[in-house]
Parts: C-alpha cells; structure tokens; sequence
C-alpha cells in the first residue's frame, strides 16, 4: 500500500513540477529561517551555563540615588568580598574584581595592548569553572604581581613552550609572574578576559572604606542556601558597615531614616548569574548583554515564518485541487474511504516536508555565515549532536501535518459526482479559511515592516539628533601614557598641521566605555550635612582646548583659558548639574565645594576643596539616549591623560591617520598605536540595535517573499475556480485592465483587513521598545501608512502576474464545454 502512495505522490509531484517546486522553496526557506533562530535562540539561553556551579553563583547589584542621580550598577564596595563569608553562613566564597581599562604587554622589546585584563580576587577559580592547561587553582592568585592567563595569550607570548613561571612586563614599569594559564572563556560568557591579576597587588582592592563602589562582585552560595535569606542579611550588611561609613562622613548625627526621606537610598541584592546576559543592562557590564524581550520577539518570528510556510503550501494544495479532483472522483467511485484518501495526501505532504528540511538544512548552510556577521555571532550547525538531528525529524512530522491536516480534509471532501461533473467546489467556507490565512500571512509581515521602520527611524534619529557636540572628523588617539613626558610634544606638533585644527588630552569623552567618575558636591555656604544641598556630579578632567576640539556650545560665562592663571581652580558646569545646585543669581563667579582629603577621618576632620564657575556648557549627551543627561562639571588638568583627540579638517581621513602615525612612531618606536574616531565611538553605543534592525529588516523581506508565494497561489487558485466567468466576461467585451482590477481588488481587501489588524499590536509592540530610550522618536502615522503602501504595492505586483495571465488567456479554452 506504502508503495503505491509513494509513486502515486512521485507522479502528482512530477505532473505540477512548478507549484511543488514553489511548495518546496516556500517550506524550506520557512524551515531554514526557524532552524537559524533556534541555532540563535540555544545559544543566547546556554550563556554561563558552563559554570558547574552556575546555578548557586550570584552578583550582587547596586542602587544608589544620590544627589540627584541614580545608580543601578555591578560595583559594590572592596570590603564586601572579604566580608561576605565571614557574616552571612550561606556564602561559600566571594570574589570581587576591578577593571582599570587596558594595559600595554611585553615579554622583552615591542608592547602589545590587551584589552580584556582585569584584577581578581583569590577565590575566582572557586567561584567559576575555568579549566586550566597549566598551573594550579590553589593559590593562583594569591599573591601580589601574579597572574593567570589565556591559553591563546599564553600562545601570543610564549610560542610553544610553558608559560607558568615566567613573566610579563605591564605597562613598562609592572612585572607579574604568571602562575597559571586556562582555556579560553567560551563565547557563551557574560565576561571574556585574557589577563587575570591578582587583586592582592592592588592597594584600592585592599580598602577598608564601604562607600567606594568600584568592585563587581560575585558569591557561591552553599548547595540548598536560600538566595533570599543573603538578600536580606545584605540589608544588615548596609546597617553594619555602610551607615557607620556614612556617619564618619556626615557626622555622628546622621540617620538612614532621613537620608532616605530626603529621595537617597543605598541598597544590594542578589543578581543569579544565568539571568545576567538576558535580564541585565546594569553600569559597570563588562560587556554588552542582550535583551530577553529580543528573546519573545525572534521566537515569534520563527513561528511566524513557518506558519506562514505552512499555510502557503495549504493554499498551493488548495489551488491546484482542479489537478486532483477527478483522481479523487474516480478513487472514491472505486471503492476509497475519505481516511484513505487523507492519509494519501498526508503522506505526500510528510514527504514533501522530509525532502523540504534537506532542502531547508542545505539553506541554513548557506545562510548561517550572513546571519553571523549580522549579529556578531559564531553559531554553527551541531553535525555531531545526535539530538539534532532526532529535532529535525520531529520537525519533518510536525511541519507534514501542520501543513497537511487541512488540504488532506479539502481535497478528501470532494463529491465524486459534482468532480466528476467538473464542478470543483468543496466544503462549504473554504474560501473563508484561504482568505483568513491570508490575512494572517499578511499581518505578520506588516508588523515585521512596522518593527523594522520604527527600529531604523530611531537610529537615524539618534545619528541627526544634536548631541550638544560634534562627533564629526575627530580622531580619538589611546594609551597617551605610553609617550611619557613626550605627550605634550605629541599634541603640539600635530596641531601645527594644515590638517589639523585643534587638539585635546581626556580620558573622559561623551561616548561609553571612556573614563567615568562622580562624587558629592555642594554650593558654598551651604551646609553639607543637609544632604538636600548634595548635587552629585559627574567631574571630567580636560585640558584649555577640550571644549573646542568637542564643539561644545558656552551659553554663559567663558571657556578655560590659559590668560587666566586662576582657571586651574575654575569649573564648567552642563545645565543639568547648574540646576540641580539651585544656585541664587548669576552662577558664573560663585564656588562650590566637595570634601578633600581622606573620607574616613570623618567630617570634621577633612578639609574642602573649593573651585570657582567660570561657565555654564550647553547639556551635551555623553552616555547612550537610554540615558537622561546627568549633572556634569569639567575642570582644568595640565597632565596630560587618556586620549590625545584631534578634530581635522581634511576631507582624507588616511591623511590625518598618516600624519599622527608617524608623529608616534617617531616619539614612541616600540609601542603599539591605536585609534579610532569619535562618531565610530558613538556607533558603538548602538551596534546592538543596529544589528537588530539588520536582522529584523532580513527576516522582513523573506517573510514577505514567502508571504507572496502564498498569494500568488490563492490568485492562481481563485483565477482558476472563475476561468469560465473570465471567459464569459471576455466574450461580451470586458477589458484585460478590468478583469485585473476584478481579480485584485479581492486580495486588496485582505491586505488591508491585515493592516487594520497588524497596526495596533505593532504600535503596542514598537512603543515598549521605545520605552528604553529617555530621547526617541514619535510613532507618527507616516511610517504605518509608508509600510500598508509597501505591501500593497507588492501584493500588486503579485497579484497582477496571475490576473493578466488569466485575463488574456483566450475565451474559447473556458467556455468550449458549455
């Protein structure tokens, strides 16, 4: 019996090679596209499960508002690590880290920069499963100037010999002994680091002070512990350490209660690890995470993309019905049951489906490499994993009667005498549940088309928005500390050129992952110990030329300069920190003061520091549009440090790169240059969306591909049920243009019953994501309208293939029998 179903499927497949081969595109690519995002969707879901333990390891995350500006971030004071196990029972180990940027790296001669180097504390091999190739755990990093490294660093450095024992020089100045090497951190890693030195080496790691948040840290809590019993002796941890810390500070009359009242608060809990990549968007990340809703909404894509898949091979079964209605007729005059008739159909769909995953796995193949630079990912096909390939078959069934259930009920319907009589109607709304399919096939693509409009309209928003300063031609210089006391010379000659028209030394810049630090400030006159006079500030040391190399626009007062020898006491403040001081009068003139010296002596016993506004900066965004502009002040230093950043005016940007290059390298041979340019810096903030919107706009166009091979069926297939109208029309004169018109204004109606459906959820949709971004766009009619046209202007086209093909077939074809 199997096998005369198989040559009866072989037969009808040969019989309509054109639409099988369509069912087989349209199913593939579906099932290809689904086989990506799965790929996409286990690897974002397996990040640190690696870790034995992954499941008892936590991260405690900070709150902090203070002064006027919120803190949500990683950094926990130094002593907490060391704390922990000692005052909460449930905490097997603790390790803290402090990362201080990159450092220069040499064995003998020439530097080499390393970028992923961080300090950690002793237990880190504890706390997380990182195999080593040398070495021992025990003691690995415990004692100053030692270090443990990657395997492929180890490799960079130490060429086939062993590393353990030997030394690196960091920095030109720091010898660290390595005492271990480890395999490389997986890419399914929250953290990704090449050097790991020893926090014992590290003085700042050593301190005692609990109001110093610059430490990420993580604890293994013992098997069966309750997360949320450390929680809440977290609490009394703040009572304990951090409210003594606070009353040296403020003085002995300091109250939590009212710190608290006055809008502050201070507060740690736990984070689990696994939740980091997918639920964490923290300051202080070591790298950027993804997001879960990205999670919800790729999932929904696939489903999406293979139901639309499935439900253009029920339509492409459907239209070509004329083809198997008299075999039908005939089989059920014969003798055949409606189940046997289903499961003939069913089977030729299971074997379309079959051959349509190799064809779908031969698609992955070619596609994946795309899909990976596209997302910045490494996802290959598991060719090894047994499991795999059991999901594929599964796949294979389930597509089959997903796909199959309803046109083995259609065509397994028919009435021998009407078939055979040449009438091809089947049940009774048929046509309903085509047009619907449709319809949902035509949502989807329409919020696909909305999601991509909105998410690229946000970017270019955020490009042409008026950062408050120029990002334009200015290349950013690094590792300034390597020219020594020839930096200063570095600038100077540079600026000389034609090329070049202003120069400036900073580490702190208005993009991510530069310099950062903030402490309390308070007008002067005012009473500290009101923590309502607090402002905290943002304070970023430049040199005379920053403001001018940036662009920056002085709406009161004046820029630093170098006529002025009282300016090395001077301040620029950005309106936000101006306002939040709720300074009296004119500011510029007026001091406003921080304490000096060190915070553990206590309030009375410190003294203050005081600097003078010399002007007031138009707000300038100098962290992602995610983000509020917080209060800032810029004050001037003469060390140089940081970048050197210079904004150039030749149309060649490889000029400016040429001539800065070889003023480094005739400065500083041995030492590596690097640079970049400050508009990348700023891109940088938003590769993630940027690549979501790639993605996004990729998907958009198959799903609207597949989406139109469904509609070119059901034209094919409603142009076939009215041949003999067409036909009939023709004879009493109708017009090709109006049988188009005829075909196509049905289909119209779908499209746009699709719209009418797909646009409020893709408002909802694209409004949450918006809801990230303090600065976005409006979700303006204009893009609803832009993405309804696109489709229909498509569906058009689709559509007008067939409705001419059957307008000028000739009239006599059809109306021969009447």
């Amino acid at each position: 019996m199997f096998k005369n179903i198989f040559k009866t499927a072989i037969r009808s497949f040969w019989k309509t090679k054109t639409i099988s081969l369509i069912n087989v595109l349209g199913l593939s690519l579906g099932i290809a596209i689904c086989i990506i995002i799965s790929l996409f969707l286990f690897n974002e879901l397996s990040y640190d499960k690696h870790h034995t333990n992954a499941e008892r390891i936590y991260r405690v995350k900070s709150d902090i508002i203070f002064g006027g500006n919120s803190f949500n971030m990683i950094q926990c004071p130094a002593p907490m690590a060391e704390a922990m196990p000692l005052e909460i029972p449930e905490v097997e180990a603790a390790v803290h880290f402090r990362s201080q940027g990159s450092f220069l790296v040499k064995r003998e001669e020439d530097n080499i920069k390393e970028n992923d180097v961080v300090y950690a504390g002793k237990d880190f091999f504890k706390v997380f499963t990182v195999p080593l190739v040398e070495g021992n755990v025990e003691g690995a990093l415990d004692e100053p100037n030692t270090m443990a490294i990657s395997k492929k660093t180890a490799d960079k450095f130490f060429p086939n010999e062993s590393a353990v024992g030997k030394t690196l020089i960091l920095d030109n100045k720091s010898n660290y002994k390595i005492t271990a090497v480890y395999e490389d951190m997986p890419v399914n890693s929250h953290f990704h680091f090449d050097l790991i030195l020893a926090a014992a080496g590290l003085e700042e790691a050593q301190s005692t002070f609990w109001l110093s948040n610059n430490f990420p840290t993580y604890l293994l809590l013992h098997e069966g512990a309750d997360p949320a019993a450390v929680d809440a002796k977290l609490k009394e941890m703040i009572q304990t350490h951090v409210v003594p810390a606070l009353g040296q500070v403020m003085g002995e009359s300091f109250s939590l209660t009212e710190f608290e009242s006055s809008g502050n608060k201070i507060d740690y809990s736990l984070q689990p690890l696994l939740d980091i990549h997918l639920y964490s968007n923290l300051q202080g990340e070591f790298e950027p995470n993804f997001n879960i809703t990205y999670i919800y909404m790729f999932a929904a894509i696939a489903v999406f993309i293979l139901l639309i898949a499935c439900i253009n091979f029920m339509n492409l079964s459907t239209a070509r019905s004329s083809s198997r209605a008299k075999e039908v007729g005939v089989r059920k005059a014969l003798g055949s049951g409606k189940k046997d008739l289903m499961w003939q159909f069913l089977t030729e769909t299971f074997l379309m489906s079959l051959f349509s995953f190799i064809v779908a796995l031969a698609i992955t193949v070619f596609l994946l490499p795309f899909f990976n630079e596209l997302s910045n990912r490494s996802l290959e096909i598991p060719y090894s994993d047994i499991l795999f390939y059991v999901s594929l078959l599964g796949g294979a069934f389930f597509v089959g009667l997903l796909a199959g259930i309803y046109p083995s009920f259609f065509l397994a319907a028919f009435e021998p005498i009407k078939v055979l009589k040449g009438n091809l109607s089947g049940r009774k709304g048929s046509g309903s549940v085509r047009s619907s399919l449709v319809v949902f096939q035509f949502a989807i693509s329409i919020i696909l088309i909305i999601a991509t409009v909105s998410v690229f309209s946000q970017l270019n928003y955020i490009q042409k928005k008026e950062l408050g300063f120029n990002k334009d031609q200015v290349i950013m210089v690094e590792d300034i500390y390597a020219l020594g006391d020839q930096a200063q010379s570095f600038k100077d000659e540079i600026v000389q050129s034609s090329l070049v028209d202003v120069g400036t030394f900073s580490g702190f810049l208005p993009v991510s992952g530069t310099w950062r630090s903030d402490n309390p400030w308070w007008g002067e006159g005012k009473d500290p110990k009101q923590q309502e006079n607090l402002v905290s500030l943002q304070n970023w040391s430049v040199d005379f030329d920053y403001i001018k190399t940036l662009g920056m626009k002085i709406i009161e007062g004046r820029d630093f300069s170098v006529e002025f020898p009282s300016d090395s006491n001077a301040v620029i403040l950005n309106q936000t920190a101006l306002k939040n001081f709720n300074l009296e009068g004119n500011p510029i003139g007026q001091r406003i003061a921080t304490f000096s010296g060190n915070p553990t002596d206590g309030l009375s016993n410190m003294d203050l520091e005081y600097k003078t506004i010399v002007g007031i900066v138009e707000n300038f965004h100098f962290e992602s549009l995610k983000e509020n502009i917080n209060a800032v002040m810029i004050y001037p230093s003469k060390r140089p440090q940081g970048f050197a950043s210079f904004k150039f005016n030749a149309k060649d940007s490889k000029e400016v790169i040429d001539l800065v290059e070889s003023k480094w390298r005739s400065i500083a041979p041995g030492q590596p240059f690097n640079y970049s340019f400050l508009d990348d810096k700023f891109g940088d903030m938003y590769k993630a969306e940027s690549r979501i919107g790639n993605v996004f706009a990729s998907f958009t166009v198959i799903a609207i591909f597949i989406a139109c091979l469904g509609l070119f069926a059901l034209t094919a297939y409603t142009a076939e049920q009215r041949r003999k109208e067409i036909g009939i029309r023709k004879a009493l004169g109708a017009s090709v243009g109006g049988i188009v018109f005829l075909l196509s204004q049905e289909f119209t109606k779908l499209v746009l019953i699709a719209f009418v459906f797909a646009a409020p959820l893709a408002w909802y949709g694209m409004s949450q994501w918006l809801e990230d971004y303090q600065f976005r766009i409006d979700l303006g009619w204009e893009i609803f309208v832009f993405s309804a046209l696109g489709v229909l202007l498509v569906a058009w086209g689709v559509m007008g293939v067939q409705s001419v093909r059957a307008a000028m077939a000739n009239p006599v074809d059809s109306l021969r029998s009447e």
